[in-house]
């Protein structure tokens, strides 16, 4: 199954392809390099024989007949290299001296190079000794002929071919088998993603793309699958319990306003008694809609749609206008409110979304601080931008500070104060939305909670 599909894959059809490109190439280099060499040998071979023939003119123009004979005698007899083949014939083509009985009969022309064989020259061997000479005529009309068995040189050009086409098949083989396996490597790794693929829309989002440990590109992209998995079943829960949330703080306004109008309905109209009903179901109307507000604004803050209105915006000026702001909040519980720190931090981001979010951080720490506690809005630069609210309250267990900003979570003991659970989510989604990073840490007693930026805009 795996290799039927490893066969049909485009992958596999691309390796060929190239497979047969490269081999073309090799093919080509190879017929440059077979000639070359086969070249280059026969070149070497016939330098030698050129030479000699050249050096027995020498010992003719000198000596005449006889010293030529004399020469091709002592050579024939202490040859200057193996296989040399010597001939010298009268103007008929009657020997007159070397080592072959007659002139060759293919050889008519006056000059030239020419491979020929005898049946003379060692007829013991199996096969008859190619033998390449160069021969001419002197001016007295003698035939002169140099030459050399050339029988090892054959060899080798063969030898060089057969290691040539083994070379070949070799690169070839070598080719398809590896093509075949990255190609079977490739599927594997593909029909993994593709079988926990369809588990996943089968059974939910529960299941993951199996690692293999080898940390390459597949691994990387496996990893980066099963993460995006995560997201999603991270949003998916998050969207359930938003909707169960929703539903279970929707549940007790509307059941309240239902109250009052049944109660409203069966009795008597009554002016100072309906006008308490409309203002208490208005407010409850108005909670509802503070509500779905919220929602909306984070959810576009999460889509990314206000980074169009990023400017340079100086957080100790924000820090100032949100404490003036919850001055007179932080009266009611008798707190002391104070913003501190640098006075030009400036940072690049939406101003408005910025100081909803620092008025949040503030109006929690006010809210579930404790009595005539103390708040504290510190805005420091050291490499990063940082803006801080500090409380000495009850703080927030380490175990739940992940939870808190999930939509609509509230901690057991803020239960009983007015809120939606939905303040530190929509700071969550600024943080994104600028890239900060959200800390907490213990204020000993209390919490500590900032929004870092990592690329503060110069003054």
């Amino acid at each position: 199954m795996l290799l039927a599909k490893t066969l049909r894959s485009s992958t596999f059809k691309w390796a060929l392809i190239w497979i047969a490109i490269f081999g073309a190439v090799v093919i080509a280099l190879f017929i440059y390099v077979y000639w070359s060499t086969a070249g280059y040998v026969q070149g070497r071979s016939d330098r030698a024989i050129a030479a000699e023939h050249a050096m027995l003119r020498k010992i003719y123009d000198g000596a005449g007949r006889g010293g030529l004979i004399g020469a091709i005698e002592d050579r024939i007899a202490n040859g200057p290299f193996e296989g040399g083949v010597y001939v010298l014939a009268d103007p008929s083509f009657a020997l007159l001296a070397g080592n072959l009985k007659v002139w060759p009969s293919t050889l008519k022309a006056s000059a030239g190079w020419e491979n020929f064989t005898a049946g003379e020259w060692k007829p013991d061997a199996p096969n008859r000794p190619v033998l390449r000479a160069m021969f001419d005529t002197l001016p007295n009309g003698d035939h002169l002929l140099v030459g050399k068995e050339i029988d090892n040189l054959d060899e080798f050009i063969e030898k060089i071919k057969t290691a040539f086409m083994w070379g070949i098949a070799l690169i070839f083989v070598l080719a398809g088998v590896a093509s075949i396996s990255v190609t079977r490597r490739t599927v594997g790794r593909i029909e993994a993603i593709n079988t926990t693929s369809q588990a996943i829309m089968q059974s939910g989002l529960g299941k993951r793309i199996p690692l293999r440990g080898t940390r390459d590109e597949w691994d990387q992209l496996a990893g980066n699958l099963n993460s995006m998995l995560e997201r999603i079943e991270a949003l998916m829960a998050e969207v359930k319990q938003v909707s169960d949330n929703v539903a279970h703080d929707l549940r007790t306004p509307l059941t309240r306003m239902r109250g009052r109008l049944e109660k409203a309905h069966a009795r008597q109209r009554s002016g100072d008694h309906d006008q308490a009903l409309i203002d208490d179901t208005m407010s409850d109307l108005d909670a509802v809609l503070r509500m779905f507000s919220s929602l909306t604004r984070i959810s576009q803050i999460e889509a990314g749609d206000r980074t169009f209105a990023f400017r340079p915006v100086n957080l100790s000026k924000i820090a100032s206008e949100v404490v003036e702001l919850f001055d007179a909040a932080a009266e009611d519980k008798h707190a002391h409110l104070a913003a501190v720190g640098d006075q030009h931090v400036l940072v690049s981001g939406d101003r408005d979304l910025l100081f909803d979010a620092v008025a949040n951080l503030v109006d929690n720490a006010i809210k579930y601080g404790r009595e005539a506690g103390r708040v504290t809005v510190e805005v420091t630069r050291n490499g990063d931008a940082l803006i801080s609210v500090a409380d000495d309250g009850p703080g927030i267990p380490t175990n739940e500070r992940q939870n808190v900003f999930k939509r609509f979570y509230r901690l057991e003991q803020s239960r009983r104060t007015p809120g939606n659970g939905l303040g530190l989510s929509l700071v969550a989604a600024v943080a994104r939305l600028h890239g900060a990073s959200i800390e907490m840490v213990d204020n000993a007693p209390g919490l500590k909670f900032g929004l870092r930026f990592p690329s503060p805009a110069r003054s």
